[in-house]
């Protein structure tokens, strides 16, 4: 039998990678012999570095670079593909989970430190770029990563701006001469789950601003800096960014990727599948596992168990997904693909036990789902679906 293992992390719990061990523990004590293929998933945001090293035998590497505030800090990227490839978090250099809530203002993070990373990666020689963008302190339009790059931002006394989203009224004229020349050979997919435009009451400044500790005035006076940002991108490149789906997200940083780099904004799912080769894997498999911490409606929106199952729909092969908590709209789930829907907790516990003893739980729950699948092979070639 084959079995496909594609979780995702269950986040402060187990890695992507532990809870697939954790499903082979517990599946290989029922069936010894079982081939047990494991996929470690992510949707593009936190662990996704983890994910596509782990599965294709890659290698991190880590570097220091400029903070959303401008310290110096140290952030990670993978290589994968032979060092053809690299996969980026966003959040490693930029991220929100970098600064302490009450220092965070999107009037001064920068996404330099992304730049950094983009360039650090340039000069190992890859060919293709993944870059997730979720998790960003950052309002810059993507400014910072592009200086970073050698774009210039100037002011109309041709001083280079400085950075964050406060200084973008200032700007004058973009200058992309200094431009790493090593980009435009580059082939660039982002990881980007939203579909926000730049500026507008579903825009950067007023949908993610305030998580990043905008106020009202600040939301707004980010908001009209984007716009400002748009107008003058338009005069310099003639490009219209202002609508773009995707534009929106990490603080604008689709917008800019879109507009400079000419990157390909995809959903993180899709191309961790398509990094993963997971449609490959599961062809011709018995079973898919898949999981994550929490199952509910909103994973029917592109979360990782909905795009594994997706896949496997494709393929006829039954889908269990495990998880540590089972929400409420579930129901649609098993229309897309899901054969059944598990718990893995044994019964009422805290959530500092709950975390604990995850990887024991998943193993126990896979276990059990085993057992009533051999059960069930005495009635059918197939399996129980």
């Amino acid at each position: 039998m084959k079995f496909v293992l594609a979780p995702d992390s269950f986040k402060e719990s187990m890695t992507a990678k532990n809870a697939a061990l954790a499903m082979q523990k517990g599946i290989l004590k029922v069936f010894p012999d079982a081939d047990c293929v494991m996929v470690p998933m992510a949707d593009g945001g936190e662990g996704t570095v983890e994910s596509l090293v782990s599965m294709t035998n890659g290698e991190i590497i880590n570097t220091e670079v400029l903070g959303p505030l401008g310290e110096k800090v140290v952030a990670d990227y993978g290589l994968l593909d032979e060092g053809h490839t690299a996969v980026i978090e966003m959040a490693s250099a930029s991220g929100l989970e970098l600064i302490k809530p009450e220092d965070r203002n999107p009037l001064l993070t920068t996404t330099y430190g992304t730049g950094e990373l983009i360039k650090h990666a340039l000069e190992k020689g890859v060919s293709r770029i993944l870059i997730g963008i979720g998790g960003s302190a950052t309002n810059d339009g993507g400014t910072g990563m592009l200086q970073a790059l050698g774009v210039s931002f100037k002011n109309k006394n041709g001083e280079e701006l400085p950075f964050g989203g406060g200084a973008l009224h200032q700007l004058h004229t973009i200058d992309l001469s200094g431009l790493d020349e090593r980009i435009k050979k580059v082939k660039m997919d982002v990881a980007c789950d939203v579909t926000n435009p730049l500026i507008g009451e579903n825009g950067a400044s007023a949908v993610f601003g305030p998580q990043k500790g905008a106020t009202p005035e600040v939301v707004k006076l980010l908001d009209q800096n984007l716009a400002h940002f748009a107008d003058v991108i338009h005069q310099f490149l003639n490009k219209d960014i202002t609508h773009l789906d995707g534009g929106g997200a990490a603080g604008g940083m689709g917008a800019g990727l879109m507009a400079f780099l000419n990157a390909h904004l995809k959903k993180g799912i899709d191309l961790v599948i398509e990094y993963t080769g997971l449609e490959e894997q599961i062809k011709g498999a018995d079973y898919v596992f898949t999981g994550e911490g929490s199952i509910d409606g909103q994973t029917l929106f592109g979360k990782t168990p909905f795009g594994v199952a997706t896949i496997a729909k494709k393929h006829s092969v039954p889908v269990i997904a495990l998880a540590g908590r089972i929400g409420k709209d579930v129901d649609p789930l098993y229309d897309h693909g899901f054969t059944a829907i598990v718990g893995i907790l044994h019964g009422v516990s805290t959530l500092e036990e709950a975390l604990k003893a995850g990887a024991t739980n998943l193993a126990f729950a896979s276990e059990n789902i085993c057992r009533i699948l051999k059960n069930e092979q005495k009635f059918t070639n197939r399996g129980c679906y």
